[in-house]
């Protein structure tokens, strides 16, 4: 498929890129070049409708990697640049998108959420559609709202949409670093799961394999690299999208693969 990354020169966008490319061919709209050479790229930001019009056409999918002063679940503080900058892009933005991408036959698309929709407090989510979007933060907040922006299209427009409320995404030596260095816990405060950057890519290659059955669907997905299952119920990732974290595999193994290395 051609697949657009919005927000692809990002920190995620960055890291699953290698990965995407190796089963489709690739676009990035960002206000600055992709580190991936070789990858299509269209320069400008998500609240411009030209460049994003630009860079939807002839795509079949897009995948949303936008993400500005991103808090945790649990950060009650903000400013009046937090404000505007979260609603400017989770909002604004991708309202913009997928009313774009709708005009254009862009029907199908992946939303990267956040755990961060919910209150960080729970020491358990036992199922995404029961556990209330009740987070104090803008970030999570604004999130939440783009998640109901994407059930809206999905509604009235009949788009297929999948939302990954992700958490904790980090690169291969990131994730192995933190899993075998792990930080000291604080109390009252539930650890934060890493997810590792190939557990990550694989999420979003199947939530675009996914997207390609049925229509007017949304859903939301919690993605964690919580192979336990100690903090995230992934039984429903495990069912729509066939995932599970599987890179803890390689915390006790001193190889850093990168994509196209046997194993990888």
């Amino acid at each position: 498929m051609k697949v657009l990354l919005l927000g692809g020169s990002g920190h995620v966008g960055s890291f699953v890129t290698p990965y995407l490319e190796e089963q489709h061919e690739l676009r990035v709209l960002d206000v600055r070049p992709p580190r991936q050479t070789g990858v299509d790229y269209v320069e400008g930001s998500v609240t411009d409708p030209a460049a994003m019009t630009k860079a939807l056409e002839g795509m079949d999918a897009f995948i949303w990697l936008v993400m500005r002063k991103p808090q945790g679940g649990s950060f009650r503080d903000q400013d009046v640049d937090t404000i505007a900058e979260n609603y400017e892009v989770n909002c604004k933005g991708l309202h913009l998108c997928l009313f774009l991408a709708h005009e254009l036959g862009v029907t199908r698309g992946v939303y990267t959420s956040s755990m961060s929709v919910h209150y960080r407090g729970r020491d358990y989510y036992p199922q995404e559609e029961l556990v209330p979007l009740d987070t104090p933060s803008v970030y999570g907040l604004s999130k939440g709202f783009g998640e109901l922006i994407c059930q809206y299209f999905a509604r009235w427009w009949d788009m297929n949409l999948i939302a990954l409320r992700i958490t904790g995404p980090r690169t291969r030596a990131q994730f192995l670093e933190e899993r075998r260095n792990p930080p000291q816990p604080t109390p009252g405060v539930a650890p934060l799961f890493v997810t590792d950057e190939q557990d990550l890519a694989n999420a979003y290659l199947a939530a675009l394999e996914t997207l390609q059955r049925g229509h007017g669907r949304f859903d939301a997905v919690f993605i964690a690299g919580d192979e336990a299952e100690q903090e995230h119920n992934l039984s429903k990732a495990r069912r729509l999208l066939n995932w599970a974290p599987r890179s803890h595999q390689l915390v006790d193994n001193v190889s850093t693969m990168s994509p196209g290395e046997p194993g990888s």
